[in-house]
């Protein structure tokens, strides 16, 4: 017997309309502003994407059609869709305190939570700000770099370092720190003080460098120090760099970069910032990516995966030095968020960490990420995959029209290939994931920390028909 959309929707309390009577995809259309979105093919008839129910690695749309989050909703949903017990969490907690700020107030949940948080943390990283998201703790970590430097008697260091192609997010200072100008364009003239230096994309660097991936860590923290020479020391605050940048495709640090950076930075007196708003809680294996590649920061920026998504929350964790200036007198971070730390997101955080522990989804992924990069690598045999890179549970797939000269797609190619065709295929086909190209055309795959071998087989093959069937369309 064929199900039909409707019945669906009613065995899963989903009605296809909305409480004022209008098809959910019409109400879609008119009134719903999505994030990073064309409209226009929803204007044209297309009918809006509906997800209405997730169960572990998978998701439903509302017509009943399966598919395998290959990214984990947004780089978020750790531990798996259809947790019961992180429901029930917030349920408890906004039962016996649904909100209150933390502004010169306290309660218990942002408590424990800031002191687990500062557990995980390495180094003397103690001092936990909570946000609502990452862009807000990338913000909250350049105010209180610039609010630092001036409490210590440096009042010019106000700068900030980033690396070209990275994404730190929308606010206005975030996105001045966010390396990718069609993102920033539209909203010049942002906040002045962001400088830009070359990434650790191997497979894009100096033809001399590629086969030298120490090599090419070392020329590339060098451009920082370069960067902090040619701006002057005295006018710097901090370098902001993703233990493995996302955007351009997935970029892991080459050995011995991040040791020369963290060198760099003390040489120079500027603070380092570990922006993990997407690798912190498991998704490259430690609570914190810095602790996988062996550095310590000053600042680490998180959201995302702290609760895997069943509540908003965000969070700057800053050293105790860094706080230091706060301790005493009249001095305070004239800094917050309504939201920030709220209690029932700190209580699905408690929860959340409570199954990362009990399951060792942390040594999961130590113990899978190979699996996982040798079934990706598989796709290489194919013409149009160039480079397969990545860490943990964390990959990108560069595609090329030429794997022998590394050419790439021009900008009419992209259109058809990315956003005309691959993404929706991707998705027809049974897998959620991300065809990118903020740098060169990439797609990206962040699955649920709970994932293993059958769902790392399930996302080759359907890449292997889809990507084969994009090579002979061009």
């Amino acid at each position: 017997m064929t199900t039909t959309p409707a019945d669906f929707a009613a065995a899963h309390h989903q009605p296809t309309d909305t409480p004022r009577g209008t098809h959910r995809s019409h109400a879609a259309r008119d009134h719903l502003w999505m994030h990073f979105t064309r409209h226009s093919p929803y204007e044209q008839g297309a009918e809006v994407p509906i997800l209405v129910r997730g169960e572990g690695v998978h998701v439903w749309d509302a017509a009943g059609q399966r598919y395998l989050d290959g990214l984990s909703g947004l780089f978020v949903v750790q531990v798996g869709h259809g947790r019961a017990e992180l429901a029930d969490a917030a349920a408890r907690q906004a039962r016996e305190l649904a909100f209150f700020p933390l502004w010169s107030y306290a309660h218990p949940q942002a408590i424990d939570l800031a002191e687990r948080l500062a557990h995980y943390a390495p180094g003397d990283l103690n001092r936990v700000f909570f946000t609502t998201g990452g862009g807000e703790a990338v913000e909250s970590a350049w105010k209180l770099a610039k609010q630092y430097w001036k409490l210590v008697g440096k009042p010019t260091k106000h700068k900030v370092i980033s690396r070209a192609v990275a994404y730190h997010g929308t606010p206005q200072g975030a996105l001045s720190i966010t390396g990718i100008p069609a993102a920033k364009e539209a909203f010049e003239p942002l906040v002045p003080g962001a400088f830009k230096v070359p990434n650790t994309n191997l497979y894009r660097a100096p033809e001399h460098l590629r086969e030298d991936p120490k090599a090419f860590g070392r020329w590339a923290a060098d451009r920082i120090e370069e960067a902090i020479l040619f701006e002057g020391p005295d006018t710097v605050a901090a370098v902001f760099l993703e233990p493995v940048q996302n955007s351009g495709g997935c970029f892991p640090p080459p050995p011995g970069y991040f040791e020369r950076v963290r060198e760099i930075c003390d040489e120079y007196d500027v603070l380092l910032v570990s922006d993990e708003v997407i690798t912190a809680f498991g998704r490259i294996g430690s609570m914190f990516a810095c602790v996988d590649f062996g550095f310590t920061p000053d600042i680490i920026t998180c959201a995302k995966g702290m609760t895997s998504g069943y509540s908003p929350i965000g969070a700057m964790i800053a050293s105790d030095r860094l706080f230091e200036p706060f301790r005493h007198g009249q001095t305070t971070f004239s800094h917050g968020y309504t939201f920030g730390g709220h209690p029932v997101s700190a209580a699905v955080a408690m929860a959340n960490l409570d199954i990362f522990e009990r399951e060792g989804l942390n040594e999961h992924v130590r113990r899978n990420a190979p699996a996982f990069r040798a079934t990706l690598e598989k796709l290489l045999d194919l013409p149009i995959v160039g480079d397969v890179r990545g860490e943990g549970f964390f990959y990108g797939i560069e595609l090329v029209k030429d794997k022998t000269t590394r050419e790439t797609f021009d900008e009419e190619e992209s259109e058809r290939l990315l956003r005309g065709f691959l993404s929706r295929a991707l998705f027809e086909a049974g897998l959620y994931c991300r065809a990118d190209d903020r740098g060169d055309p990439v797609v990206q795959l962040a699955p649920p920390l709970i994932s293993g071998q059958a769902e790392f087989d399930t996302m080759e093959q359907i890449l292997r028909g889809v990507l084969t069937e994009a090579w002979e369309r061009l």
